[in-house]
C-alpha cells in the first residue's frame, strides 16, 4: 500500500500501517504471506553413479594418454567465474578437472 499523503510506501507498526511523512492508517491491518511449497529437485552426485554423465570423446587422460572420458561441471568459485569442469577417464577411471 501506499501514501496517500505523498506516493511514499506505507509501513507495518503495531498493528498500523504509517509513513516517514507522518501518515498513520488508524485502522487495524492485517498482513498476510502465503508461501507455495517447491517441488523436489533430484540431486546426481557424479561421484557415485556416474553413468548419467556425458562423453567427451576427444578428452585425453593425463595419466593413460588414451581418449575418452565423462565430465561434469561445477561452480567452484564465484557466481561471476565460469565453472570448472571434471572429467573421469573411461579406461583407467583417472579423475581431472579441466585448466583451460
Amino acid at each position: 500500500m501506499f501514501c496517500p499523503k505523498c506516493g511514499g510506501l506505507l509501513r507495518p507498526r503495531g498493528g498500523e500501517l504509517y509513513c516517514t511523512c507522518g501518515y498513520t492508517n488508524a485502522g487495524k491491518v492485517e498482513i498476510k504471506e502465503k508461501f507455495e511449497k517447491k517441488r523436489e529437485l533430484e540431486v546426481i552426485d557424479p561421484s557415485k553413479d556416474d553413468e548419467h554423465l556425458p562423453i567427451d570423446p576427444k578428452a585425453e587422460c593425463p595419466k593413460c594418454k588414451k581418449y575418452g572420458a565423462r565430465f561434469y561441471t561445477v561452480q567452484t568459485r564465484a557466481s561471476d567465474e565460469p565453472e570448472t569442469k571434471f572429467y573421469k577417464c573411461l579406461a583407467c577411471l583417472h579423475n581431472w578437472r579441466d585448466y583451460k
